[in-house]
C-alpha cells in the first residue's frame, strides 16, 4: 500500500518549506509498505543549528497553516536533529554533521522516493549575465 494523498500533500508543503528557508538535501520517503507508524518521511539538513531551528519553524508553520501539528516534537533544545511527528509524515531536519553520520537515506533505501521539486528553483542560481 503506497502513502495516503493527505501524506504526500503534507510532504510535498513540508519539503517546499524546508527549501524555502534554504535546506539542502530535501528527501521525501515512502515509507508505508515498512512502517505502520507512518506513510511518509522528510529528511532535510542544514550547516548550523539555528538553521535547523529556521527550517523546523518553517515546515511546522506551513503544515499548521495546512491544518495539521505535531503530535511530538524532539530534538528541539539541541537544534542538531530536529524530529516532528505529524502522524502521517515524520519530519527529520539535521545537522549536516548528523546527516551525514547516521545516513537516514541508506537505511530507508529500499523505500520509493517521492519526487520534489523545489517552487523556486535550485537554491543559489544566477541569471547567465550576472557578471555583465
Amino acid at each position: 500500500m503506497a502513502a495516503t494523498e493527505n501524506a504526500r500533500r503534507l510532504a510535498l508543503i513540508a519539503a517546499q518549506a524546508a527549501a524555502d528557508k534554504k535546506a539542502t538535501d530535501v528527501v521525501l520517503l515512502d515509507v508505508s509498505e515498512q512502517l505502520v507508524i507512518t506513510d511518509c518521511f522528510m529528511i532535510a539538513s542544514a550547516p548550523n543549528e539555528r538553521q535547523v531551528e529556521a527550517i523546523v519553524d518553517a515546515v511546522e508553520e506551513k503544515l499548521r497553516a495546512a491544518g495539521t501539528k505535531p503530535v511530538r516534537r524532539e530534538g528541539a533544545r539541541e537544534g542538531r536533529w530536529v524530529l516532528l511527528d505529524f502522524v502521517d509524515l515524520v519530519v527529520h531536519v539535521q545537522h549536516s554533521e548528523e546527516r551525514a553520520f547516521y545516513q537516514l537515506e541508506r537505511l530507508w533505501k529500499d523505500c520509493p522516493r517521492i519526487e520534489f521539486e523545489d517552487a523556486h528553483g535550485p537554491a543559489g542560481t544566477e541569471s547567465p549575465d550576472a557578471d555583465a
